[in-house]
């Protein structure tokens, strides 16, 4: 892995060279063993959470760590193309707007004992726009290389909180083009629903049970590229304790596992189905 500039990694970009990176304020990590016509995100895998920030947050670690997607990178990380955030949401959330990305409150608890200035502001919301110009970037690349792209847009969510049953995996579609893209959400709905996890854990899969996908990261691609498919693939966090702060690495392997051979699948028929 090497430590690269934002405008460097463009450049590699732009060159379709292959590469792995970290930018070089340790906001993000992106990889490229191929250029293939999808990739994968995880932009709330992160935990970092910049010193500066520590002594006037209010919310422990621990409470950044329920409200994060842990793991989520490690789900996918076996396929060409990679990029993930490393910053807590806490400090800037790459899935909301530029507006919105630096909290005041969050979860309904007041985040900061005094109001971040403006300075620490801006210093959050340059990683966020780092992150959108490479994104960018990367989209492009692949929507010019292929004629169509999937973005596999990877959370997770705190199944516990919920008072009735929810489902172990959850598609948000709606800001995406279901009349154009409804079948193979379908497909990719059922794919979910076939995976077998390990200690017992059920799998089942709904559309826009308990997320609708709402996030910029889905937003910003999908208003900027009609032909790239963002999937906001939800699932619950049955692959740890979240009130212990256990991971269950036998069921991320599981899961993991199982996506090496579902996605490309799946992106190869979306492909087929849109490529011209």
């Amino acid at each position: 892995m090497e430590c690269l500039s934002v405008s460097e990694i463009i450049k590699k970009i732009e060159a379709e060279d292959i590469f792995e990176a970290v930018a070089s304020d340790y906001s993000f990590t992106i990889k490229i063993d191929a250029y293939v016509p999808y990739a994968c995100g995880a932009v709330h895998d992160g935990h970092q959470f910049r010193k500066e920030l520590w002594e006037n947050c209010i919310h422990t670690a621990y409470e950044r760590w329920y409200e994060e997607d842990p793991e989520t990178k490690n789900m996918v990380k076996s396929h060409p193309i990679v990029i993930a955030g490393c910053d807590s949401r806490f400090e800037y959330d790459l899935n909301r707007t530029p507006e919105e990305a630096v909290f005041d409150t969050a979860w309904g608890k007041q985040l900061w004992h005094k109001p971040l200035s403006e300075a620490m502001k801006a210093k959050s919301l340059q990683k966020h726009a780092n992150f959108y110009k490479v994104v960018h970037a990367l989209i492009k690349t692949l929507e010019s290389k292929f004629g169509f792209c999937t973005v596999y847009d990877m959370h997770s969510y705190n199944w516990k909180r919920w008072d009735r049953e929810v489902p172990t995996w959850n598609l948000g579609t709606s800001n995406i083009d279901n009349a154009r893209f409804g079948d193979v959400v379908e497909s990719w709905r059922q794919s979910l629903s076939e995976i077998k996890f390990p200690n017992g854990i059920k799998s089942t899969s709904l559309v826009n049970d308990t997320f609708q996908g709402n996030g910029y990261f889905l937003k910003y691609i999908t208003q900027n590229f009609k032909n790239t498919l963002v999937l906001a693939t939800e699932i619950a966090k049955v692959y740890c304790d979240e009130y212990e702060q256990i991971i269950f690495r036998e069921v991320v392997t599981a899961v993991e596992k199982a996506l090496i051979t579902r996605i490309p699948e799946h992106a190869a028929q979306v492909y087929d189905r849109f490529k011209s």
